[in-house]
């Protein structure tokens, strides 16, 4: 009852395996996040992008505001992708690798401490755009 050779390669594998992804937990979690840098995502599914810049309703940029996007693609829309970034000390974000074209286009919604605001997009119309949202109290 001996152990096979591909048998000791799955073990040694999986040995490897775990103990690389352990290695690199602590350096995903240790890393901060530098208040200025402006958060980029990336959707790659086309050459558009949205640059954002959220503020409250005085106009003070909002830190760590919130903005979701939810994409649907493909034939009959059967993929779907959903987004999230944070914005930077500045009130700032971006998504870039947007479909140039969408049968319901693109809706963002910003949402920070209770307040929210939405904007929507066509982007065979506008591929690259820059919005300027003020996000305000839900309304009940």
């Amino acid at each position: 009852m001996g152990i096979t050779i591909s048998h000791k390669i799955r073990l040694v594998i999986a040995f490897l395996l775990a103990t690389l992804s352990t290695a690199s937990l602590p350096a995903q979690t240790a890393t901060p996040t530098d208040p200025k840098t402006i958060t980029e995502i990336d959707a790659g599914l086309g050459p558009c992008s949205a640059d954002f810049t959220v503020n409250d309703p005085s106009g003070a940029p909002i830190y760590n505001a919130k903005i979701r996007l939810h994409i649907e693609y493909g034939r009959f829309n059967l993929h779907k992708l959903d987004l999230e970034a944070g914005t930077n000390a500045s009130g700032k974000a971006r998504f870039i690798g947007l479909p140039d074209r969408s049968k319901q286009g693109l809706f963002f919604r910003a949402s920070a401490g209770g307040r929210e605001s939405s904007v929507f997009d066509n982007p065979a119309q506008t591929c690259k755009k820059d919005f300027t949202i003020a996000v305000e109290k839900k309304s009940q």
